[in-house]
């Protein structure tokens, strides 16, 4: 079921709050945003794991177990070459702020929605206590 055009901008406007306001918990959590594949990894991780394949088949058809363990780690290691992210560029930029015709409607004087979520919350713990 995909959100109605209201939870969207909320949904928009907690994530530009998240990188705004908790940029280490965003690079820590490993925000991909703008980082593009490095293909020199992948394509040596494909290399590496064809090779793996065929010294672990080789391995099975001389039954040579050396060979066959040789095989499984060049595999395992090719798809770890090919699948763990580069050092380089890591820093996630942040998403763009809206255009002002993305904002009608929106207060910007009262803060953030989260503030805004925080007073309300805090209003209705002192009315009930």
């Amino acid at each position: 079921m995909p959100l109605s055009e209201q939870e969207q901008r909320l949904l928009e406007e907690m994530e530009r709050n998240l990188y705004r306001n908790d940029a280490d918990f965003v690079q820590a959590v490993g925000g991909v945003r703008g980082r593009r594949p490095n293909y020199r990894a992948i394509v040596l991780g494909v290399l590496l794991a064809v090779a793996g394949a065929g010294a672990l088949i080789a391995g099975v058809a001389s039954q040579l177990l050396i060979i066959g363990v040789v095989g499984f780690a060049l595999m395992f290691a090719g798809v770890l070459v090919a699948i763990t992210p580069s050092k380089r560029g890591a820093a996630a930029a942040p998403p763009a702020e809206p255009s002002a015709a993305g904002r009608r409607g929106r207060s910007t004087s009262g803060g953030g929605f989260m503030d805004r979520m925080n007073e309300r919350w805090d209003r209705r713990q002192d009315d009930q206590g």
